[in-house]
């Protein structure tokens, strides 16, 4: 049965009552203040659904991650890369960021990023949890993504580009930084074949809490606008 939130709790159903169809639901309702935006990455789910729903929260079984020592870089994305054609910052427009995020793709008619979701991270970004990469050419933003920083762990959102591959230069930028910085993990979420193509993989859920036990109260040395 699904477990339906009170928005005088903060509290969520252990991992193991999320749904087995459709994989990993969790519960349904509550709101997305920031308070239970960060109880809910804490605890292991995280909010998706659409303008037309009630807010649902996912614990997906298996969980996809990508540990930043096992990034898998392309010959023709080193060549990108070695070309560096483009610039990439950390922090320095989160609401434009989160915006072209929510644009509609070629392959979905509508956007799970709502109104309400970009003004929900946009308070995380104040707070200094969530954070973004901007990529740029020519002084343009063409590419970037998302997610939130919590101890050792990043959990990744959502990402986009307009040119060749802008948003990849993004990630992979990103990862050597969280790599350098004592990261151990970035949560992908759901799997993809473009977070395969990096290395991301499944590990069970059990695992994925396991990692949030150990690591997300374990400092890092990240200086997201250095």
């Amino acid at each position: 049965m699904l477990t339906w939130l009170q928005r005088d709790s903060l509290d969520f159903p252990s991992l193991e009552k999320a749904l087995r169809e459709p994989n990993g639901l969790l519960a349904a309702g509550g709101d997305l203040s920031a308070d239970r935006l960060i109880q809910a990455y804490r605890h292991g789910c995280f909010p998706w659904y659409q303008d037309d729903q009630p807010i649902l929260w996912w614990s997906p079984d298996p969980r996809t991650v990508l540990f930043p020592g096992e990034i898998h870089i392309s010959r023709s994305l080193n060549k990108t890369l070695r070309q560096a054609r483009y610039q990439v910052t950390f922090d320095r427009d989160f609401a434009a960021v989160i915006h072209a995020c929510a644009a509609p793709r070629t392959y979905s008619e509508g956007t799970w990023i709502t109104s309400s979701m970009q003004a929900a991270y946009l308070e995380l970004h104040r707070r200094g949890i969530a954070h973004s990469v901007e990529v740029w050419l020519n002084g343009e933003l063409v590419g970037g993504l998302y997610g939130l920083a919590m101890g050792q762990l990043f959990f990744g959102e959502s990402m986009f580009s307009r040119t060749d591959n802008a948003s990849k230069v993004g990630f992979i930028t990103l990862v050597e930084h969280l790599k350098a910085w004592g990261f151990v993990l970035v949560d992908c979420q759901m799997p993809t074949p473009h977070l395969q193509s990096f290395g991301a993989r499944a590990i069970p859920r059990t695992e994925f809490a396991g990692y949030l036990a150990r690591h997300l109260n374990q400092a890092n040395t990240a200086d997201w606008l250095a």
